[in-house]
């Protein structure tokens, strides 16, 4: 079995696949305060409660936004499997990277793109929203070209209520009309239907560079807060990153 490991700014996706069968996906919160070793407890917990033992994982793959925890995660890691492929500048993608400074992309960007090159038609766009949302671009060639990040729906909503003495927390879901009277929905109204907008104007405007239809894909944990909502034909895979990471991992120790 590979383990796979996602550690975002927010929270650490992770799933087991036996083959392409995936047998176990959760999350832990990234906590920049913790050890290796309260990390490792708290995978081999999971594990457990799942009936699965380390001595059934054979390697994983972990990718990392967040640079000051990567070593300590790769060490919490290395206590269920000894071969930690982490996604970093150097190893096999199979993805060829069309920016100024490769070496600067993020390994969430890297395993969400090779996750939809083994998986859907390209060319593709790719949409991630998790604490930033970003979308991103491949072409037929498995060329990454680029993306946008902008600030993502809970930072942006946060900064909001944060900001404004009047103006209450709430619940992320779709209100039942564009305007409205109440201050809930109209807050619904422009964090989800807002973004859902700015996705489809933006999708649009990829499309139109790239100059061809494209495959469209996106992940992330908010993404089914906000997809429904969009115009644009969406397919949802809030396991892209995951399967990216299987597909390094193979492409590294096979």
């Amino acid at each position: 079995m590979i383990l796979t490991v996602d550690m975002g700014n927010t929270n650490i996706s992770f799933g087991v696949f036996d083959g392409e069968e995936l047998k176990l996906i959760s999350r832990l919160a990234t906590q920049r305060e913790r050890t290796p070793d309260q990390y490792a407890i708290d995978f081999l917990n999971i594990l457990s409660l799942h009936s699965i033992s380390p001595e059934e994982i054979e390697g994983a793959a972990l990718s990392s936004v967040v640079p000051e925890l990567t070593n300590i995660l790769s060490q919490a890691i290395k206590t269920l499997c000894n071969n930690v492929v982490i996604v970093a500048p150097g190893i096999k993608t199979g993805l060829n990277i069309a920016i100024e400074n490769p070496s600067h992309l993020g390994a969430d960007f890297v395993a969400g793109a090779v996750g939809t090159i083994a998986n859907y038609p390209v060319p593709a766009l790719v949409i991630d929203l998790g604490t930033a949302t970003k979308i991103y671009a491949i072409d037929e060639n498995n060329t990454f070209l680029g993306g946008m990040i902008a600030p993502g729906v809970e930072i942006s909503l946060r900064a909001l209520t944060n900001t404004s003495s009047q103006l209450p927390t709430i619940p992320l879901a779709a209100p039942p009309k564009v305007f409205s009277g109440d201050t809930v929905e109209s807050m619904q109204s422009g964090t989800i239907l807002g973004t859902a907008c700015m996705i489809d104007g933006m999708l649009e405007r990829f499309i139109e560079e790239l100059g061809q239809p494209a495959s469209i894909v996106a992940t992330g944990g908010l993404s089914a807060f906000i997809i429904n909502e969009c115009k644009s034909d969406i397919i949802y895979d809030n396991l892209l990153v995951l399967k990216g990471l299987r597909e390094i991992y193979l492409k590294n120790t096979k």
